[in-house]
């Protein structure tokens, strides 16, 4: 594993968001969810897709609190645009979990 430096870590904008929106990904190669996640006043909601299909459905993620790395460039996914990449661990059989605050934090909070 190489290291990096503080300001390297400091370079990726981890911020917590909720899930507004969320629906089925159909066209996804791989089983996924469409996400629109708030970060407050200062980033806005951005769009996302995740393969969390496993531990959640649409309906499940509306209101959830997620972490996500905000100063990625957008990446086409099919005819959807992802603009944000929501951070998650696999559980013991590669199925992703979301990463989320443990506490009820505002949005567009950065972590550190």
């Amino acid at each position: 594993m190489d290291n990096i430096s503080f300001d390297d870590f400091m370079k990726v904008d981890i911020r917590t968001g909720r899930v507004v929106k969320a629906e089925p990904f159909p066209e996804a190669r791989n089983p996924a969810i469409k996400m629109w996640v708030d970060f407050g006043d200062e980033i806005g909601v951005r769009k996302t897709s995740a393969q969390v299909t496993v531990h959640y459905t649409p309906e499940d993620l509306i209101g959830r609190q997620v972490m996500a790395v905000v100063n990625f460039p957008p990446r086409q996914i099919g005819k959807f645009m992802s603009e944000v990449l929501v951070l998650g661990v696999p559980d013991d059989a590669g199925a992703i979990v979301l990463v989320r605050p443990d506490k009820d934090t505002p949005s567009g909070g950065r972590m550190h």
